[in-house]
């Protein structure tokens, strides 16, 4: 339980290599051990936190934890660019975080050009782009 402890103070004081380090040490994904995979998504929110998307974005090649959480936090951050090549480079997760983004921030002509660009024909980003869009008959 030390361990625990001591990387949640450096996780409050931001000393993220020492809260990176302690928490990695014992994480794993999908582990049968529930305490290992936890420490695992942690470890993705502290490399988050630390700003380590070039981390990430190695891991992100074969985690879909990683992935997701640089995506979450690349929205996080207004880089929208990085979304685009992400979903350009065919990351169907980063594809709905920015089509998303685009229609919560009412740029629904740009997130249809997305969809159409790396996403024709997925179903999932079109429920996405359904959920935004007005009632056809005008009742809510």
């Amino acid at each position: 339980m030390e361990r625990f402890e001591q990387a949640r103070a450096a996780e409050q004081l931001r000393d993220w290599d020492a809260a990176i380090a302690l928490v990695s040490a014992r994480a794993e994904c999908y582990s049968t051990d529930h305490s290992m995979h936890d420490n695992h998504l942690w470890h993705m929110d502290l490399l988050a936190c630390a700003k380590r998307f070039p981390e990430l974005t190695e891991l992100a090649l074969t985690d879909v934890h990683a992935r997701r959480r640089l995506n979450r936090s690349l929205r996080e951050q207004g880089m929208e660019a990085a979304l685009h090549s992400r979903a350009n480079d065919g990351d169907r997760d980063a594809l709905y975080v920015l089509v998303r983004l685009l229609c919560e921030t009412r740029r629904t002509q740009e997130a249809h050009r997305a969809v159409q660009d790396f996403g024709p024909d997925d179903q999932y980003a079109h429920q996405i782009m359904a959920r935004f869009r007005p009632p056809s008959n005008g009742t809510q």
